[in-house]
């Protein structure tokens, strides 16, 4: 018996050693996947846009109904290049100097405390988050129909952040935590086409216009089925350790003037991957928990000086 259980042990050892390799490999490979569409730090696809906007591009002049340049729609022939969808993820918590300081969203989040979320896609498409409160009724908390003209279409490795830092008021431009503890769970809902069902530009600001007592909008049944059910496809994922490094500059003026990264820009702290590239929709969540916690608690967790 004491033969067999050792047996038994150094196979579980090996197994250990053998799938750690297997692991770091698909972690590169994701990381790799996603990163090498980041154009060179010469390209000229990083120079600044006059304006960002999150609304739908209109069709390029002399094109077919239905197709649109830089992303969304694309003709037949096109669609069998496109890359598997990837979305990067990167949380931010305002430390006591007021800088946004990377943070483990593991870890638990008190009264008072700020963060901010980093998004950034690996090709065009259109973004959509939700919220929800110890798995409550789903908010759509973006698109907004008081931000970028309630658009919500994103450019590749263009970052974008959600509260936006630029906000008109200082209130606005972190999710803050309040006294009453729960989970705050976040749904990134990243689509190749506009989400059925989901109301974006003009059609979400006439909702809210006419229907003030039920915005911010809240999905239907079935669009929440559909959405949930994505949350069990395969996805592949990357992370990396740069927890407690601030913002760059780059990332900084990427989200509030649509500069798209470079490859020698840091990495999102997550990177998820779809497993096929027929995938027309990807879904992430991030769970907040939020705690009452004591004096010393609260001072061991702060995110540096």
């Amino acid at each position: 018996m004491k033969s067999k259980t050792m047996f038994l042990s150094l196979l579980l050892l090996l197994f250990a050693f053998t799938a750690l390799p297997a692991f770091a490999q698909e972690d590169e490979d994701v990381r790799g996947a996603f990163l090498t569409t980041r154009p060179k730090a010469n390209d000229n696809a990083n120079k600044p846009a006059p304006k960002p906007s999150h609304r739908r591009p209109k069709p390029a002049p002399g094109t077919a109904p239905g197709t649109v340049t830089g992303g969304g729609t694309t003709s037949s022939a096109s669609k069998k290049a496109l890359p598997r969808m990837g979305l990067g993820l990167t949380l931010f918590m305002r430390d006591s100097n007021g800088l946004a300081v990377r943070t483990d969203p593991s870890r638990a989040f008190h009264k008072g405390d700020h963060v901010r979320v980093l998004l950034e896609t690996n090709t065009d498409g259109y973004l959509y988050v939700f919220n929800t409160t110890d798995n409550g009724q789903p908010s759509m908390i973006y698109p907004d129909p008081e931000l970028d003209e309630a658009g919500n279409y994103i450019q590749a490795h263009v970052p974008f952040e959600i509260p936006s830092s630029v906000a008109a008021e200082e209130r606005l431009r972190w999710f803050t935590f309040d006294q009453y503890p729960g989970a705050e769970r976040l749904y990134f809902v990243f689509t190749r086409e506009p989400l059925s069902g989901a109301p974006i530009e003009d059609d979400l600001v006439s909702f809210c216009r006419d229907n003030a007592s039920k915005c911010p909008w809240h999905p239907v049944a079935e669009t929440w089925a559909e959405i949930q059910k994505e949350l069990g496809e395969p996805v592949k994922i990357a992370k990396a350790e740069r927890q407690g490094t601030s913002e760059t500059s780059a990332e900084h003026r990427g989200a509030t003037r649509g500069i798209g990264l470079n490859r020698d820009d840091p990495e999102p702290s997550l990177i998820m991957l779809t497993a096929s590239t027929n995938k027309k929709i990807l879904v992430a969540t991030l769970e907040l928990v939020h705690k009452v916690a004591s004096l010393a608690e609260d001072e061991s967790n702060w995110p540096g000086p």
